[in-house]
């Protein structure tokens, strides 16, 4: 009866990795089934095992816990299914053929990687000081690339629903790309509610401005610039990828960001997960039947034309805090307009799903992420 009830207990935390997750701890605990199968799919043998020997209820337990198996190991499955055609849509969507060809070592999922821990800082970085206001002032995390001569420079936009969060998250990516040959400069920026929008997109104004007076002691091409951003960031990156019309900026990545502000508005997300009116009134101002018009200047797809910049768009379909909607929409408007883009979708992922570069998800947005910026900076 123990070894049924703990099986059941099993499947039913199972379900987060084809369900979206109903409250925000087991959001949490979604990203971790998702993105560290194996662990979970070792428990679920160790109890299958565990109690062959009992009579009682072992028919049904062994049924529920191979179901559950089934669900952790899902993710893996459908990220090589995936993988399988990322190369060649990526080099379709850029118009790079030469990508799907490329002969290294590097795939877009490898089995092995599952068994191994995301990897760690390796390339080290330096805080800078980017900009001085009159009540404030900006820094930056610099991770140099470890390719000698001026080279592009990616700009990391971290998360936190524009009131939190710091240039520290999720580093992995920044030492991936610096070893791949890219400067990455991960940046703080003003927060709400003190500062509302479009105080960050002023930020990274701020910051290429910087960027070019130090071009030659920083070794950073400044003709070669792309933004990168993820939920809030990710929105923040757009906007100010479609509205600075900066020559240097020569692709936007978005990774699970809000691209419809009023539509996001009009559908709030759950709020057991998440306060998302609460969090978007904070950002701008107020709700929106009273300013309208400042949700519509901070929609990233309001400004999509003929001159938009590439896009890579990266979203988990079980996203819980920023839908997968804002996506579906982005990716239309850009179809719209011939702009050169690209939509990994991850059926099985949800809202922070790249924390593990070496899980299902992970494997493939880091793949994506760098594939795109070959095309983008040639």
């Amino acid at each position: 009866m123990i070894r049924l009830v703990i099986i059941i207990i099993i499947f039913l935390i199972s379900l987060l990795a084809v369900l979206r997750a109903p409250a925000y701890p087991l959001w949490l605990l979604a990203i971790a089934i998702t993105e560290f199968p194996l662990i979970f799919a070792s428990i679920t043998v160790v109890v299958l095992f565990a109690g062959l020997w009992v009579g009682k209820y072992q028919l049904a337990g062994s049924v529920i816990g191979i179901i559950a198996l089934l669900l952790f190991i899902s993710p893996i499955l459908r990220s090589y299914l995936i993988s399988r055609h990322l190369a060649q849509h990526l080099a379709e969507a850029f118009s790079l053929q030469s990508i799907a060809s490329e002969k290294d070592d590097t795939q877009p999922f490898d089995f092995d990687k599952l068994f191994k821990l995301s990897p760690k800082d390796e390339v080290s970085s330096h805080a800078i000081t980017y900009v001085t206001y009159k009540d404030t002032s900006l820094a930056l995390d610099f991770f140099p690339s470890k390719i000698l001569g001026k080279r592009p420079c990616v700009i990391v936009v971290h998360g936190g629903s524009w009131s939190s969060g710091d240039s520290k998250q999720l580093p992995g990516l920044n030492s991936y790309l610096a070893k791949a040959g890219y400067n990455v400069a991960a940046i703080n920026y003003r927060l709400a509610p003190k500062y509302k929008n479009p105080a960050p997109i002023e930020d990274i104004k701020n910051a290429l401005d910087y960027f070019r007076k130090h071009a030659d002691e920083l070794h950073i091409d400044t003709s070669n610039f792309v933004l990168l951003g993820r939920s809030a960031g990710a929105q923040i990156v757009l906007l100010a990828a479609y509205t600075l019309h900066d020559k240097g900026i020569k692709g936007a990545i978005d990774f699970y960001g809000p691209a419809d502000m009023v539509w996001g508005y009009s559908v709030p997300s759950n709020p057991l997960v998440m306060d998302s009116r609460g969090v978007m009134e904070a950002y701008l101002g107020g709700p929106y039947s009273k300013i309208p018009q400042k949700y519509a200047a901070s929609s990233p797809i309001e400004f999509v034309d003929k001159t938009t910049v590439p896009t890579l768009i990266i979203h988990g379909t079980n996203d819980v805090l920023v839908s997968i909607e804002h996506s579906r929409r982005l990716n239309a408007k850009l179809q719209e307009n011939d702009v050169k883009h690209y939509w990994l979708e991850l059926p099985w992922a949800t809202h922070g799903f790249d924390y593990n570069l070496n899980g299902p998800g992970g494997q493939l947005s880091t793949y994506a992420v760098e594939r795109f910026l070959n095309a983008v900076t040639k």
